[in-house]
């Protein structure tokens, strides 16, 4: 699938429409899902998709190593739905919608993940998306760098200072809930 991937990517390069197009469908989902964690509603996230696809589609050309597709999409939908947070002024409310697409297991599942999500909301925008890259797609340090454009180690940092913070919001949240 890998090999089909750099085919498209090369294809799309060149201006291949179709190409471009069989990549969006495979990556759509992936491309969703990261604008969602970000924007956490649906309706902000399909304008994400929308304007990264449209900027992927203008810029393609100046992709130079097809096989960094994935993160050069990735480090798109990350500045797009950027935009969209600011356009907000960085105040993301937790939506009924994001609560109704939490797993389902049982209630206490329901009310730790609610928690865990508007914890991961509350970091800023730096250490968000290095704790997203990290932990919801397994993102490699250096793979988070490139993304991100910045150092390993200032990953690293961002890593360390989310997870702290979360540390701290995630307490305050449980004491509410539980106090």
């Amino acid at each position: 699938m890998e090999a089909e991937i750099h085919r498209l990517v090369k294809k799309a390069i060149k201006g291949n429409k179709n190409a471009f197009e069989k990549l969006v469908q495979h990556h759509y989902e992936r491309i969703y899902r990261t604008a969602y964690l970000y924007v956490h509603n649906e309706s902000d996230a399909l304008d994400v998709v929308q304007e990264a696809t449209y900027q992927a589609y203008t810029s393609i050309n100046s992709l130079r190593n097809p096989e960094s597709y994935t993160t050069w999409l990735t480090r798109i939908v990350i500045r797009c739905s950027g935009r969209v947070i600011k356009k907000r002024d960085n105040v993301i409310p937790m939506s009924d919608e994001l609560l109704a697409n939490l797993p389902d297991e049982s209630n206490s599942n329901i009310e730790e993940s609610s928690q865990l999500l508007h914890a991961v909301q509350q970091l800023r925008l730096n250490y968000r998306t290095a704790i997203i890259l990290f932990y919801y797609y397994d993102y490699s340090i250096k793979t988070i760098s490139s993304v991100m454009e910045i150092p390993e180690n200032t990953v690293k940092t961002y890593l360390s200072r989310g997870k702290a913070e979360l540390k701290k919001v995630y307490k305050s949240e449980e004491d509410k809930c539980h106090g």
